[in-house]
């Protein structure tokens, strides 16, 4: 990574946010030189990590450029030979799905491949309110009993033991595909693959970072190999993996996945796949979302992912699947609709859930990682309202729904600071019924009685790194221009270092010295703004949810005739005759 320099931008140590502004990589302030963007992406590609030598293949990431060998996983091999045998013999299989997004996608890519090389799969998604998460020993014996001799879990398993051990006993064969963190001890199962086993070997530990649906992906090149080995299609087609990416890309984003190396290859040619609309369930997915142009980045996580996740929530647990794979397209169209339904539904009890849990705030100031609980919150929005107060409170955050003796609660983190490794220490140490996850999100089922003793100890344990985290905050920079810079051209070209997300950042650009033109509060706390420069260029700005914010307040009341740097993501805004340029403000400091 690119050293940052040591004095901070512009001389700002403390913003209308309170953070210091730095240089990203090196020093990209265009000024009034609005015509300087031939060597922008190659700056922005090397303030990510990629070396020189490199910048080609990070330019227009590719699977042939990305893609390792899938046999570097453990167990791989093992279950790519076992599913084909199933293909060959005709066992029956069911793949059995977590209720997000990612699981929704991992099982359909499994459901569609098996069904492109003539074998009908079943699928089974639990109900997350009667069953929870991952896969119930129940369930799976059930399965066995209905005559499914293999189960593929997708996006849960790594830490199943009980129901892995009653479906060995149950003599039904099982693969794990996951990638949550795993204890020392393994689940016993067939086959099970996870980059983030802690026996995984050093090549393949390098992609701990993927989605299960990138996982599941690799098992899908590894099959077809297989039995492109046994001589299986020496009679048919190969079935067209490339076809499978529009499914890989959603999981991915919506899983909040850190878009780098071979993520960032699944997510900038699964766009392209899903800008052609063949999978039928997923154009009617980008339709109900009411999307009039091919799905960007940023709709995975913020239009489509969201619809599925609401089936899981607060509807029908196997809504996503069913919808990404139908071929009926009057089916699609009216599961999606009913997905749109149940979101909003899933934003009406979100908001109340999160204005009770904001209530408890005050009771938190003292804590390191914010534990909220109440009696009859709705499971399903626990996870959002933890991102909600984890962006509020700068902390990890715990909302933790109460039912009777037995909560059930959800986790975000920081960056930094590992909320998943914390959980799975705290079930070890008997603080939890059950739990685990990954560094930024992480899921457990707790004793009500031991909620204080579960933020006890999480403070004592997490406190050092929070504050490190903190301590580190701070807004980096990858461009400075004028307001007249401000342009649809700079935005085309900063987007084509792309896709964005966790892990490869959008580029965060401060414009100024401005002056506000008007600035007022639309939406929900949206504060809108009108900046001009001394160029005589001017845009439009918004700043999301901050008009009770002390950086809201400032641009509300404190900015009439002051100068002031603005920074953000620079983004398109088409609602106009032409397309003009904006800015999605996060941070504003005085330039006077």
């Amino acid at each position: 990574m690119a050293s940052r320099a040591l004095s901070p931008v512009f001389g700002v140590t403390s913003s209308l946010a309170g953070r210091a502004w730095h240089w990203r990589g090196g020093n990209m302030d265009l000024g009034d030189a609005v015509g300087s963007l031939d060597d922008l992406v190659t700056q922005l590609l090397l303030s990510r990590g990629v070396a020189r030598e490199d910048l080609d293949r990070h330019r227009s990431p590719t699977l042939r450029e990305f893609l390792p060998d899938p046999s570097i996983f453990r167990d791989m091999d093992a279950a790519a030979e076992r599913i084909a045998q199933a293909v060959l013999t005709g066992e029956a299989v069911t793949i059995y799905g977590d209720y997000d997004v990612d699981g929704a996608t991992s099982a359909a890519l499994l459901v569609r491949l098996l069904r492109m090389l003539g074998h009908e799969a079943r699928y089974y998604i639990p109900d997350r309110l009667l069953e929870g998460y991952g896969p119930s020993g129940e369930a799976l014996v059930k399965l066995a009993e209905e005559g499914s001799s293999l189960i593929v879990t997708v996006d849960c398993g790594a830490m199943a033991f009980d129901a892995l051990e009653q479906a060995r006993n149950a003599g039904v064969d099982v693969i794990v595909v996951d990638h949550h963190k795993c204890a020392h001890e393994l689940p016993c199962a067939a086959a099970l693959v996870n980059p983030n086993r802690l026996d995984e070997g050093e090549e393949g530990a390098t992609h701990g970072h993927l989605a299960a649906v990138g996982v599941a992906f690799l098992l899908a090149v590894a099959l077809v190999r297989t039995l492109r080995g046994r001589e299986f299609f020496d009679d048919r087609e190969e079935p067209d993996l490339m076809g499978l990416l529009d499914l890989v890309a959603l999981g991915t984003v919506a899983d909040v996945a850190q878009i780098k190396g071979l993520n960032r290859a699944f997510v900038a040619q699964g766009l392209k796949v899903m800008a052609r609309r063949a999978n039928t369930g997923m154009a009617a997915l980008i339709d109900a979302s009411r999307l009039k142009r091919s799905p960007q980045c940023s709709d995975l996580g913020f239009a489509l992912g969201p619809r599925i996740n609401a089936g899981g929530r607060v509807g029908e647990s196997t809504l996503g699947v069913r919808l990404l794979t139908t071929e009926d397209p009057d089916e699609a169209t009216a599961i999606a609709a009913q997905l749109s339904a149940l979101n909003e539904e899933r934003r009406a009890i979100e908001a109340e859930v999160q204005a009770q849990a904001e209530a408890q705030l005050d009771g938190q100031h003292n804590r390191a990682v914010t534990v909220l609980s109440g009696k009859g919150w709705h499971p399903g929005v626990i996870g959002i309202v933890a991102g909600r107060i984890k962006e509020k409170t700068g902390k990890p955050s715990l909302v933790i729904a109460l039912d009777g003796e037995i909560g059930k609660g959800s986790g975000r983190s920081i960056s930094g600071v590992d909320l998943g490794a914390a959980i799975i220490a705290a079930r070890e140490a008997g603080l939890l019924v059950a739990g685990g996850g990954h560094a930024m999100a992480a899921g457990l089922t707790v004793e009500s009685d031991k909620v204080n003793a579960l933020a006890d100890w999480l403070d004592a344990r997490l406190g050092e790194a929070v504050a490190r985290a903190n301590e580190s905050e701070v807004m980096d920079l990858d461009v400075a221009l004028a307001p007249g810079g401000l342009t649809p051209e700079l935005v085309e070209t900063l987007d084509s270092a792309g896709p964005f997300g966790v892990g490869w950042p959008g580029p965060r650009v401060a414009v100024g010295p401005v002056r506000l033109v008007k600035a007022d509060v639309v939406g929900t706390d949206h504060v809108r703004l009108i900046a001009a420069g001394q160029d005589g260029g001017s845009f439009k700005a918004i700043a999301f949810r901050a008009a009770e914010t002390p950086l809201g307040t400032a641009l509300l009341h404190g900015a009439r005739g002051r100068r002031l740097w603005l920074a953000g993501r620079a983004k398109i805004d088409d609602w106009g005759s032409r397309p003009a340029a904006e800015l999605h403000l996060e941070d504003a400091a005085w330039a006077d």
